[in-house]
């Protein structure tokens, strides 16, 4: 598996994440956080061996930014509280949600 094949791997699930929360299905939720957290693990392994190149390495920056969003869309769904205090103005500092 290339490198990039594990960046795309972990989008895919957490993809797959927000797919059950907006499900309210918090078992599976919790599932694609295990697996998500597995393909990290040999991401990192992986990442010490290999070197992505420069068209990879934008890649990666797109993949990374879908893979946030789906984490901020998951956030809301999971504590729907913030998306209020944020609405407000009175989100707690490091809280803001991009």
């Amino acid at each position: 598996m290339q490198l990039l094949d594990f960046y795309k791997a972990i989008e895919n699930k957490s993809t797959d994440m927000l797919q059950a929360a907006m499900d309210s299905n918090w078992d599976a939720v919790a599932d694609c956080e295990k697996a998500c957290s597995v393909l990290i693990g040999e991401l990192r392994a992986q990442g010490e061996q290999q070197a992505l190149s420069s068209q990879e390495r934008k890649e990666k920056t797109r993949i990374m930014q879908r893979i946030l969003r789906n984490d901020a869309q998951i956030r809301l769904l999971a504590e729907p509280w913030l998306a209020t205090l944020e609405y407000m103005g009175t989100a707690p500092a490091g809280s803001a949600l991009h």
